[in-house]
């Protein structure tokens, strides 16, 4: 699950503010940023809205494919692309799992925020007007198989502030986003990653 969560903003940014509709922000965040660095609360509904997970911690991506993903709540996770491989690794079990780019990201929201001008060719997209003082645009993933039903995205003055995901396992993953920065200059360090000594590897 954490991989996934993962995968849907690992490459997460602030975009343009708002003032006009959710697909005009989702544009100019698709054209005007290439790096971004922020902090995030996860939340994990059942389908009957009841709250089953939470989790928090840190994020920053640089364009094409480096990010670094950090949950410092309630466990300790760290995954890191580095631009051909996602690393996962989880401390308590001491073990990293390692899976390629293209095939970690696929044709998931990560892949949606990747930054391809080409989006819908893989996501049906809608303006969903405005909520909760949010512009809101809705994806549709085109692929059957997906692992999520609806997507949706929350604009904001300060840029993409939310994303709420429906899974086909009827949950619902709700991420905030603050103190998001956009275009930061980023150490290529972050986005590195040498298993530790003792690890397990696990994948390809």
């Amino acid at each position: 699950m954490r991989l996934r969560m993962l995968l849907l903003v690992a490459l997460l940014l602030s975009a343009g503010g708002a003032g006009a509709s959710g697909l005009d922000a989702l544009h100019r965040f698709i054209d005007g940023t290439a790096s971004a660095q922020g902090e995030f609360v996860q939340k994990v509904y059942d389908r009957k809205h009841k709250l089953t997970q939470e989790a928090s911690g840190t994020l920053a991506f640089q364009r094409p494919g480096r990010f670094r993903w950090t949950y410092a709540k309630p466990y300790a996770q760290l995954i890191v692309g580095d631009g051909s491989k996602v690393w996962v690794y989880d401390e308590d079990l001491k073990q990293v799992t390692v899976r390629r780019l293209d095939r970690a990201l696929g044709s998931t929201p990560a892949a949606l925020l990747a930054g391809s001008k080409e989006i819908e060719r893989a996501f049906k997209l809608s303006d969903q007007g405005e909520k909760d003082g949010l512009e809101w645009v809705g994806a549709q993933p085109r692929d059957k198989d997906s692992n999520f039903a609806t997507i949706r995205m929350g604009f904001g003055a300060s840029g993409l502030e939310r994303m709420e995901l429906a899974d086909s396992f009827g949950q619902t993953t709700v991420l905030t986003f603050t103190a998001m920065r956009r275009n930061p200059k980023l150490d290529p360090a972050l986005f590195k990653f040498v298993p530790p000594k003792g690890a397990d590897v696990i994948g390809e």
